[in-house]
């Protein structure tokens, strides 16, 4: 399944808009909340993304859609020690262009 941030898949044509999906994912920790940058808070933070990108698709793929385009990411602090990261697009369902 496609996920991407533009709003077209080059070579395929959207036949069906399923609508919006949003995958969330939070956190008990915020790995920048001392103002400090460990060496492995990157790789936390990715994860943290990929959480959020995988229940969007799964999400999507529940509504019978087959690729998500504009994904966009958002984050938010939920009180002193809880950051929610959500990743958000619209679910659509593709077809390869005709030729």
């Amino acid at each position: 399944m496609f996920a991407i941030t533009i709003d077209t898949v080059p070579g395929f044509d959207i036949l069906r808009v399923v609508g919006e999906v949003l995958g969330t994912t939070a956190r008990k920790q915020n790995p920048f909340m001392d103002g400090l940058v460990r060496e492995g808070d990157g790789p936390a933070l990715r994860k943290w993304r990929e959480d959020a990108i995988a229940r969007m698709v799964a999400l999507a793929h529940e509504r019978g859609a087959n690729a998500v385009v504009g994904v966009r990411f958002d984050h938010r602090e939920i009180g002193p020690e809880w950051t929610e990261i959500c990743a958000y697009g619209t679910a659509v369902f593709i077809v390869p262009a005709a030729a």
